[in-house]
C-alpha cells in the first residue's frame, strides 16, 4: 500500500489508487453518527437506486411487454419471484463491500491465479458489453425516435456521453445518484400514466401475482419466464453493489458502524428494487392491457413506439404523445443504465487486472468495448432497426455465460466466516441463497442452449 502522499498524488493525476475500490469516490459520503432512522437512511439513500437501474433496462422491456401481450397477466407472478432473488443477492453484494472493504472483483482476483483473474476480466467484461450493447440500441433508437436521429449518430452520441460522468465524478457521488433517480422516477411516471389510461383489471393483476402450474406446462410460457428470470440478475450489478456500498463513510473497527452500514444499505437496496419491480410490472400490464388479444409484432422497440400510436391496436387511447412519452423512458433508461454500467467497467477492470491507467482512460475503453460492436452491426445494416436489435439475443447469451462467474464467489465469499467473521450468510440465507443460484444458473444454460439449437 502506498503512502498518503502518493496517494494523493495519484489522485491529483487523475490515476485510481491502488487498494480501494472507486478509490475517487470511496467513503465520500457522510454519515451522521446518532442521528434518527429517517435521517440516517437518507444519507445512505442512493446506491441502491443505481443498482435497480439495471433491473429495468431496455433489454428488459421487450421480454416484459410480450409476456403481458402473449399471457396477459399470469406472469406477473414471474416478476414477483425475480425480483425477491434480486433483492437477496444484492443485499449479499453490498454486506460484502462493507465487511471487507474490498468489492467483488478484488476478492474473486486474490483468490485466483494471475492467468485465471485474466480470464475472468475478460468473462466480465463481455459481459459489460452485453448488458450496454441494450442500452446503446435503447438509446440510439429513443434519439432517432424523438429527434429523428440517423440511428449511426445518435449510438455515437451514447459513446460521448461517457464524458457526461467524468464531469459528475468531479462533482461528487451524490450527484451521480441524484441524476440517475431522477431518470428513474420519469421512466415510472411514464408508465404508471400510460396504464392508468390503459385501465387494466385490478383483478386480473392481483391473480397474475400468484404463480400457477400453467407457467411450467405451456412450452412458450415457459420459455417466456425463463427470459425474465435469465435477464433479471445482471453480472455488472452483483460488482457494482460490492463496490458503491463502499461510497459511504465507515470506521470498520467500529462493530456497531458495520452493522448499522449493512442493516440501511440493505433497506436502500431492497427499496430501490421494489421500484424496479414496479416498473417491470408496469411494462408486463401495459402489454396484457393494451396488447393482449391484439396479435401485434412487439419484436422490436419501433414497434412499440408505433403501436402506441395505432388505435387499430390500443384503442382510443392511442395518440402521438403516448408514443413520445414512451420514447422519452427508453432514452431515460438507457442513459441511466449507461452511467452505471460505465462504473461496473472500471471496477472490473481495476479489481481483476489491476490497471493503474487515468480515470478517464478506464471509462472511454470500457465505453469503446460496448459501443465497437453495436456501430459495426449499425454500418453494416445501414441503420436497419431490426438488424440491429438482433444483437440484443446474442447479448443474453453473453450474460448466460458470466453470470455464474460472479454469483457464485459472491455465494462463497459471503457464506465464509473467514472473510465475513460474524457477518457470514446465516444458514437461511445462505441456502436460500444456493437454491436461488442453482435455479439462475440452470434457467441461463436452458436459454442458452435453446438459442444455440435455434441457430441450427
Amino acid at each position: 500500500m502506498k503512502d498518503d502522499t502518493t496517494k494523493h498524488n495519484n489522485l491529483v493525476q487523475g490515476v485510481s489508487g491502488d487498494g480501494k475500490s472507486l478509490d475517487e469516490v470511496n467513503g465520500s459520503v457522510k454519515v451522521p453518527k446518532n442521528a434518527g432512522f429517517f435521517k440516517t437512511l437518507m444519507a445512505y439513500t442512493g446506491p441502491g437506486i443505481l443498482i435497480a437501474v439495471g433491473y429495468m433496462d431496455p433489454g428488459n422491456w421487450i421480454t416484459s411487454i410480450s409476456g403481458g401481450a402473449q399471457f396477459k397477466y399470469r406472469l406477473l407472478s414471474v416478476i414477483l419471484i425475480s425480483s425477491l432473488i434480486a433483492m437477496l443477492l444484492q443485499a449479499m453484494s453490498a454486506k460484502l463491500g462493507i465487511v471487507t472493504g474490498k468489492d467483488l472483483a478484488q476478492l474473486t482476483r486474490e483468490r485466483t491465479s494471475k492467468g485465471m483473474g485474466i480470464v475472468l476480466w475478460v468473462i466480465a467484461e463481455l459481459a459489460i458489453m452485453a448488458t450496454d450493447v441494450a442500452e446503446i440500441i435503447g438509446s440510439g433508437i429513443a434519439l432517432e425516435l424523438l429527434f429523428k436521429i440517423p440511428l449511426i449518430i445518435g449510438i455515437l452520441i451514447t459513446a460521448a456521453d461517457v464524458l457526461l460522468l467524468l464531469v459528475l465524478m468531479k462533482l461528487g457521488f451524490r450527484k451521480i445518484e441524484a441524476i440517475v433517480a431522477t431518470l428513474v422516477a420519469v421512466i415510472l411516471l411514464v408508465f404508471a400514466y400510460e396504464v392508468a389510461l390503459s385501465n387494466p383489471s385490478m383483478s386480473g393483476i392481483i391473480k397474475g401475482y400468484v404463480p400457477t402450474s400453467g407457467i411450467l406446462t405451456n412450452h412458450s410460457m415457459l420459455y417466456l419466464s425463463l427470459g425474465i428470470v435469465g435477464a433479471t440478475v445482471m453480472p455488472h450489478d452483483l460488482y457494482l453493489g460490492s463496490s458503491i456500498s463502499q461510497t459511504r463513510q465507515l470506521d470498520r473497527s467500529d462493530h456497531n458502524d458495520i452493522k448499522k452500514a449493512i442493516k440501511f444499505s440493505t433497506i436502500d437496496s431492497n427499496m430501490q428494487l421494489f421500484i424496479a419491480f414496479i416498473v417491470n410490472s408496469l411494462l408486463l400490464i401495459l402489454g396484457a392491457a393494451l396488447f393482449f388479444g391484439t396479435n401485434s409484432s412487439l419484436g422490436r422497440f419501433v414497434d412499440l413506439f408505433n403501436a402506441l400510436s395505432n388505435s387499430q391496436v390500443v384503442g382510443a387511447i392511442a395518440s402521438p404523445m403516448l408514443s413520445m412519452l414512451f420514447a422519452i423512458a427508453l432514452l431515460s433508461s438507457g442513459q441511466s443504465s449507461t452511467i452505471t454500467g460505465t462504473l461496473s467497467g472500471q471496477i472490473i477492470m481495476e479489481g481483476f487486472i489491476r490497471l493503474r491507467v487515468p480515470l478517464w482512460v478506464q471509462r472511454l475503453v470500457t465505453r469503446l468495448f460496448s459501443v465497437t460492436p453495436v456501430l459495426i452491426f449499425a454500418i453494416i445494416y445501414k441503420g436497419n432497426e431490426a438488424k440491429i436489435e438482433s444483437l440484443l439475443t446474442a447479448s443474453q447469451v453473453f450474460l448466460s455465460i458470466a453470470l455464474p462467474f460472479a454469483i457464485i464467489p459472491l455465494v462463497i465469499f459471503t457464506s465464509d466466516k473467514k472473510i465475513m467473521g460474524e457477518f457470514a450468510n446465516r444458514p437461511w440465507v445462505k441456502y436460500t441463497a444456493w437454491i436461488s443460484t442453482v435455479v439462475l444458473i440452470g434457467l441461463n444454460i436452458y436459454l442458452l442452449f435453446d438459442e444455440i439449437i435455434g441457430l441450427f
